[in-house]
C-alpha cells in the first residue's frame, strides 16, 4: 500500500511519521510545493518542533517515509491520499473574517482528479466546514480518467507540544465516510491502518458530515472553556479572588472537570479562533443568528483578555510605556512548539509598539525572522529586539511579561534578573506559572491573570 499526504505542515508531517513508524510495510510520501519546507524535512533540522518527532522521522526517513516536491508522481501512485493543507480564515470576499478559505483544498482536489489513473481513497485531514466533502467529491467525479474515489473525513485532534503523544495514544480517532458499501469499505481500510496501534474501541466511525462538524465543535467547546475562565479572571482581579482557586474548586465537579480551565492572557494556535469563526459563519449562513452571536462572544472575550493584559501593563507603569523597555518571555502560542499562529504575544507586542514601548523578546524555539513577520515589522525595526536568553531580554528592563509557559521560565535566576532591571521592577505573568510570593520577597512588583 502507498499513502501520499499533500501538505508538510504541523499536521501532515507528524501524522505521516507516526503511520510510517507503526506501519513499516506501507510507503508514506509527504509532498509540498514549498521546496524550503521539504528540504528542511530532509535535513537534520526539521521545520517544526515537537518532542519525539526527530526520532520518528530519522528512523523512517528514506526507508518507508519520504518527503518530496514531486506532487504528481506521489498522488498518481498512492492508494490513499491525505489532504493536509492550510485552511485559513478568508481575508477577502464573501465570508471574509469568518469563513474558511478552501482554495488550497480545491487545488488539491483538482490535482488529484488531474493525475489519478487508479481508484483512490481521499482523506480530509484539514479542518473543514461541514459538507466540504461534497465539493471535493464533485471535483473528483469530473476527473478526466475513469478512476473512482471515496472521500473520508479524518479530522486531527492534536495538541501542539504533545502531538506525538496524541498520535501514539489518542483519546479517539474519528473516521467519517459515505453510507454505502463502497464508503464502508473505504472506512474499513483506514480503520485497519489506525488499528495497528490504536485500540479499536477508540476508533469511531460516523457519516462524513458528522465527522466534519465534530472537529469544529470540539475546538469551539475547548475555546469556550478558556474564554469562560478568562471572563471570570477579570472578576477575580476586581474582587481579590484567586482564579486558580476558583478553577480548582469548580474543576472538582465531575460534570465540569479541570481541563482547559487555566486562565491566561488568551488562547492562540492555528485552530481555536479559525474554527470558532468558521462555526459562526456556518450558523449565519443557515440563518441561526443567535447561535452565531453566542459563539462569536468566545472570540470577543479572547480579544478582550489580550487587550486587558496590555492595558494593565500600561496603567501599572504609570500610564505610559513610551520609551520603556519591556521584556517579553515567550513568543510561541504555547510551550514545546515553535508554532506562533495567533499567539497572544503577537497582539501584546503590537499593542506595546503602538504605545511606543521597546520590546525585547526571548523564545527558545522561535526565530527573529518569524517574530518580525508575525508582528508585521521589518527585521531591522529598532523597537523589536530579540535576545539569546531570558536574562539578556530582561537586562535594564522596566518590566517583563511571561507570554508562553516554557518550563525554563519557572527556574530562572530571578534575583540576578531583579538586580539588573530598573526599579521598580514589574512582573506580568500572563500564564500564571510563576511563584509570585517568592518574586515579591525578592523585590518585584507582581501582577498575574485573575490573581492579586
Amino acid at each position: 500500500m502507498k499513502i501520499c499526504c499533500i501538505g508538510a505542515g504541523y499536521v501532515g508531517g507528524p501524522t505521516m511519521a507516526m503511520i510510517a513508524h507503526k506501519c513499516p510495510d506501507i510507503q508514506v510520501t509527504v509532498v509540498d510545493i514549498n521546496t524550503d519546507r521539504i528540504a528542511a524535512w530532509n535535513s537534520d533540522r526539521l521545520p517544526i518542533y515537537e518532542k519525539g518527532l526527530d526520532e520518528l522521522v530519522i528512523a523512517a526517513r528514506n526507508q518507508n517515509l519520504f518527503f518530496s516536491t514531486d506532487v504528481d508522481t506521489a498522488v498518481a501512485e498512492a492508494d490513499i491520499i491525505f489532504m493536509s493543507v492550510n485552511t485559513p480564515t478568508k481575508t477577502y470576499g464573501t465570508g471574509a473574517g469568518k469563513a474558511a478559505d478552501l482554495k488550497y483544498i480545491e487545488l488539491c482536489a483538482r490535482k488529484i482528479a488531474e493525475v489519478s489513473t487508479s481508484d483512490k481513497i481521499v482523506v480530509e485531514k484539514s479542518t473543514l466546514p461541514v459538507r466540504t466533502a461534497e465539493t471535493i467529491r464533485t471535483i473528483l467525479d469530473n476527473s478526466p480518467s475513469k478512476a473512482k474515489f471515496q472521500v473520508l473525513s479524518n479530522p486531527e485532534f492534536l495538541a501542539e507540544g504533545t502531538a506525538i503523544e496524541d498520535l501514539l495514544d489518542p483519546d479517539r480517532v474519528l473516521i467519517g465516510g459515505e453510507e454505502s458499501p463502497e464508503g464502508a469499505k473505504a472506512i474499513q481500510t483506514l480503520f485497519d491502518i489506525y488499528a495497528r496501534w490504536v485500540p479499536k474501541e477508540r476508533i469511531l466511525t460516523t457519516n462524513v458530515w458528522s465527522s466534519e462538524l465534530s472537529k469544529l465543535t470540539a475546538n469551539a467547546f475547548l475555546a469556550q472553556r478558556i474564554s469562560s475562565i478568562n471572563a471570570i479572571s477579570a472578576l477575580c482581579e476586581a474582587t481579590e479572588a484567586n482564579v486558580d482557586e476558583v478553577a480548582g474548586a469548580i474543576g472538582t465537579d465531575s460534570r465540569i472537570g479541570p481541563k482547559f480551565l487555566k486562565s491566561s492572557v488568551g488562547f492562540g494556535g492555528s485552530c481555536f479562533q479559525k474554527d470558532v469563526l468558521n462555526l459562526v459563519y456556518l450558523c449565519e449562513h443557515y440563518g441561526l443568528n443567535e447561535v452565531a452571536e453566542y459563539w462569536e462572544q468566545v472570540i470577543k472575550m479572547n480579544n478582550y483578555q489580550r487587550q486587558r493584559f496590555v492595558q494593565r501593563i500600561v496603567k501599572t507603569l504609570f500610564n505610559t510605556v513610551s520609551g520603556k523597555k519591556i521584556a517579553i518571555l515567550g513568543f510561541a502560542f504555547k510551550k514545546d512548539t515553535n508554532d506562533t499562529r495567533e499567539s497572544a504575544a503577537i497582539y501584546v507586542c503590537r499593542d506595546l509598539l503602538e504605545e511606543q514601548a521597546e520590546v525585547h523578546i526571548y523564545d527558545p524555539k522561535v526565530s527573529r525572522a518569524q517574530i518580525c513577520r508575525d508582528i508585521g515589522v521589518p527585521e531591522d525595526h529598532p523597537g523589536v529586539i530579540t535576545a539569546a536568553t531570558a536574562e539578556e531580554a530582561c537586562e535594564n528592563a522596566h518590566a517583563f511579561a511571561v507570554l508562553t509557559e516554557w518550563d525554563e521560565f519557572q527556574t530562572l535566576d530571578f534575583q540576578t534578573i531583579y538586580d539588573r532591571m530598573l526599579k521598580p521592577a514589574f512582573v506580568f505573568d500572563g500564564r500564571n506559572i510563576l511563584d509570585l510570593e517568592t518574586l515579591r520577597k525578592i523585590g518585584f512588583e507582581t501582577h498575574a491573570v485573575g490573581r492579586s
